[in-house]
């Protein structure tokens, strides 16, 4: 099924955002700045599964922790944050992430043969 065509996925989730206050963050700059460590869900619509990373730590680490949880192949999924493919070199500073932002998982469509 097509992804959701809305552009700020932030907006269903405000409700489980534990602070309560997914707008509030920008405001407070030196907070933001504090906060070296962020909390991830990495979701493959089966599971859910938290991560706590650096802003500057390559998400290569955590593909690969999902993967080895799930059993999966690191090359058999794709990882999308804000519906972009994400890289392993990407970092959730390159990114842009905020603390409680999802990646969501794909299979990968392998072969041709429908």
């Amino acid at each position: 099924h097509p992804p959701p065509t809305n552009t700020n996925p932030q907006l269903n989730m405000s409700g489980s955002d534990e602070n309560g206050s997914p707008g509030g963050a920008p405001s407070k700059p030196e907070e933001a700045q504090q906060t070296e460590h962020l909390n991830i869900k990495v979701t493959d619509n089966n599971n859910e599964v938290f991560f706590k990373i650096k802003r500057t730590t390559q998400l290569k680490k955590l593909m690969d922790a999902f993967c080895e949880r799930q059993g999966k192949s690191p090359s058999s999924v794709r990882f999308l944050f804000d519906g972009s493919r994400v890289q392993a070199t990407d970092s959730p500073d390159t990114l842009d992430m905020q603390d409680g932002d999802t990646l969501e998982v794909h299979q990968e469509q392998i072969g041709g043969s429908a």
